[in-house]
């Protein structure tokens, strides 16, 4: 991890106590129930299963490409309705970006035969948000329990790892957010670069999750 990663990392841990449950939990709830325009995480990925029919690796990997196309366009969050006092404590593009990567999620949770509506789920979707290489840090320091895809078979719910997770997530997308400004900061002093390093910093990243996520949520569905 760079020195700008660390420092990103350190902002995003002191700001994340403010707002860790109500932004990333809301935000999630938002995405699986859909808001405004946005559909919800389950009946956009099926209509997305029907337009592949049925070939649901297919489906993903379109899923994965649009919500990528939608991180990186800019003014996201102020074409969905309702998000407007939402993001009143948390820069705009913060909120449009987590809630596109939420909704990728969920979709992949989805298509991939898991209850959104299970706690544990859930909190498998938000662990997805960590991305893989800081799940595996947190494993290893004992701040996680496991991966993903054990999160979600778990026999058991965890109320405790809620707030973990909230923390987490939160912590990692204000690092996140410090990072690319820091860049894009730099970019500026040459026309049309700042805004350009932006879009493809949230582009890559949502690209990376969704990658992530299908790789760690195997299917569940019964074969018949």
């Amino acid at each position: 991890m760079g020195v700008r990663d660390r420092v990103a990392r350190k902002a995003g841990s002191s700001l994340a106590p403010r707002f860790a449950g109500s932004f990333v939990r809301g935000t999630l709830d938002k995405a699986i129930d859909g808001i405004g325009p946005l559909r919800s995480a389950g009946a956009a990925a099926d209509a997305r299963l029907v337009d592949h029919g049925g070939d649901v690796e297919a489906a993903i990997s379109s899923w994965v490409h649009q919500h990528t196309i939608l991180a990186g366009a800019q003014g996201f969050v102020t074409n969905v309705g309702g998000l407007a006092t939402y993001a009143v404590s948390v820069p705009a593009n913060v909120v449009g970006v987590t809630l596109v990567q939420c909704h990728l999620v969920a979709g992949i949770a989805h298509l991939r035969g898991y209850d959104l509506e299970n706690p544990r789920v859930r909190n498998a979707i938000l662990a997805c948000m960590l991305g893989e290489d800081t799940v595996k840090s947190l494993v290893k320091k004992h701040r996680l329990p496991s991966s993903p895809m054990a999160l979600a078979t778990s026999p058991v719910h965890d109320p405790e790892l809620d707030e973990t997770l909230g923390r987490e997530v939160t912590s990692e997308i204000v690092a996140r957010a410090a990072g690319k400004r820091a860049v894009t900061l730099i970019g500026r002093r040459v026309p049309l670069v700042g805004g350009a390093v932006g879009a493809s910093s949230d582009a890559l990243a949502t690209r990376q999750i969704g990658q992530y996520a299908a790789e760690e949520l195997r299917e569940r569905r019964l074969s018949h």
